[in-house]
């Protein structure tokens, strides 16, 4: 299985990445193998929450009003 992801190098030195499916997720490593196997882990946890939380989520509209 291939996960695309997005990584950049901090100007600490740290790389900074998420997983493209999850872009408010970020996570880091001191090396980009370090940071593909917190990538790792996020993607595990991540699919454990969908599979426990996809019989609870709702869908629903909100209605706003737009003042002129």
């Amino acid at each position: 299985m291939e996960i695309p992801y997005t990584y950049w190098e901090a100007d600490d030195g740290w790389f900074v990445g998420f997983i493209n499916a999850y872009p408010d997720h970020l996570t880091q490593g001191h090396d980009l193998s370090e940071l593909e196997v917190m990538l790792t882990d996020l993607y595990q946890i991540r699919q454990e929450e969908d599979e426990r939380l996809s019989s609870k989520r709702k869908s629903g509209v909100l209605r706003l009003k737009v003042s002129a």
